[in-house]
């Protein structure tokens, strides 16, 4: 590709719409998160444990289990 031609595509990925001057800013500011990701999965890792943790709580309580069990019992009463 010569130096007059130039593709729709901006650089980094960015939408045709942004302005030029944003461009740069815009890259850098992107070009910042490259280190989210490990933080993200960690957050997410303790919010599912948390929910876990919360989870676990409510389904081993006592109204919980009884209602469990009182469903089962009556599934395996009915007749066929």
């Amino acid at each position: 590709m010569s130096t007059t031609q130039r593709s729709n595509t901006p650089p980094g990925n960015l939408p045709p719409g942004v302005p030029k001057g944003m461009r740069p800013r815009l890259a850098a500011l992107r070009a910042a998160e490259d280190g989210m990701g490990t933080v993200e999965y960690a957050i997410g890792t303790l919010a599912a444990a948390a929910f876990a943790a919360v989870l676990y709580s409510v389904v081993t309580g006592d109204s919980v289990v009884s209602a469990l069990t009182a469903l089962i019992e009556r599934a395996l009463s009915t007749g066929f």
